[in-house]
């Protein structure tokens, strides 16, 4: 059972019922709301990271944004997770892991990468149960989880065994280098939609004589009953000229590429690459496996990143508490073996091998074949 010997208020009192919460600020927003959140968010003497967070609960709503996040925390959460001591698999975590809140908290382990910081609050009990932590009330330059999300007063949670906060101090995470992307993605597919409603379908023109008033009117009439297509009444002496962009944009081309150009921008940031989510006219087998083995490079990182995090003395004694049996142990995340990299590989090894004795136990780890 967790317990909390520093603070006999905190072992009583659970820290997120503390909190005032407030819901996400939905306000519209634009570049020069993200440079004033930067700016607060940066500031020496008073960081206040709550506008800013505000801003990506926003910007994840952007379709392309989401997919990608989901595609990187994915390749994480889907690999095959165990714990070993010593080398030798202990079935007895395999329950743990197979738990849908187990793979929570290492989503929030993930997802600390695009945010900077996250917080765990696990709840005293035999269970293992925790509620995640609002992270506008996190404070990580103050040591603090706060009151309110933009006051400096709060509970210190340095001392806490049963409080994990991740992420570095000055770390805003990669939603910082998307939001902007997003943010002009709205104004480029606001534009594309009044273009399409302007030039997306044809306008009616009519002229008639300006002295005749019920032709007019009945005209008028005409065109109100007849849809709701872009309709113009001039008199027949004006002189009427429609300037549609057609010379440089016939068919919203523009407002297309510059969309694309946002969705690719984004992509590289979360993935590292473009081609394995969309494909481009000039894009082949070869640039894509270019690209894929880039993502591949990235997955390693985050593999390697979230079994950090879950080795952690930190966790570790908060899965001790809840009597796990994980002393002297690790989680260790399956080998993923690449068939084409290792069909390349083989051909080398054989000659290296025929040159100088290789180890049975590089055959094992490079190949995945199960020792002895």
């Amino acid at each position: 059972m967790i317990k909390s010997h520093k603070s006999q208020h905190i072992e009583k009192e659970i820290i997120i019922n503390e909190l005032n919460i407030r819901s996400v600020d939905r306000s519209r927003k634009d570049i020069s709301t993200w440079r004033g959140a930067l700016l607060s968010a940066e500031s020496v003497y008073y960081p206040n990271r709550s506008r800013l967070y505000d801003l990506y609960e926003d910007v994840i709503l952007d379709g392309h944004l989401s997919g990608v996040i989901a595609k990187r925390i994915d390749a994480v959460l889907n690999k095959e997770l165990s714990f070993e001591v010593d080398g030798i698999r202990k079935a007895e975590l395999d329950e743990l892991i197979s738990r849908l809140d187990f793979r929570e908290i290492m989503r929030t382990i993930m997802e600390t990468q695009l945010w900077g910081i996250s917080g765990i609050e696990f709840i005293p009990g035999r269970e293992l149960t925790f509620d995640l932590i609002p992270r506008k009330h996190i404070k990580p330059e103050l040591g603090i989880i706060a009151f309110e999300q933009t006051g400096n007063d709060g509970i210190p949670y340095g001392n806490l065994e049963n409080v994990w906060v991740m992420g570095d101090t000055k770390d805003l995470g990669l939603l910082l280098k998307c939001a902007p992307c997003s943010l002009y993605k709205r104004g480029g597919l606001s534009d594309w939609a009044q273009y399409i409603e302007l030039f997306g379908q044809p306008v009616r023109i009519i002229k008639y004589d300006s002295y005749d008033e019920q032709t007019k009117v009945e005209l008028k009439k005409i065109l109100d009953e007849s849809g709701s297509s872009l309709s113009i009444m001039i008199p027949r002496q004006a002189d009427f000229e429609i300037k549609d962009g057609k010379q440089t944009n016939c068919d919203g081309n523009l407002q297309l590429s510059f969309i694309k150009a946002l969705n690719d921008e984004m992509s590289i940031t979360i993935l590292g690459n473009t081609e394995t989510t969309t494909s481009s006219n000039t894009s082949g087998y070869a640039q894509s496996r270019v690209h894929l083995d880039q993502q591949y490079e990235i997955t390693k990182s985050d593999l390697i990143y979230t079994a950090a995090m879950l080795n952690s003395p930190k966790f570790i004694s908060i899965l001790q508490g809840y009597g796990y049996p994980v002393n002297k142990g690790r989680f260790v995340f399956s080998k993923d073996l690449d068939v084409d990299y290792l069909q390349t590989r083989i051909t080398i090894d054989k000659e290296v091998a025929q040159m100088v004795a290789v180890p049975e136990s590089y055959w094992y780890d490079t190949y995945g074949i199960a020792a002895k």
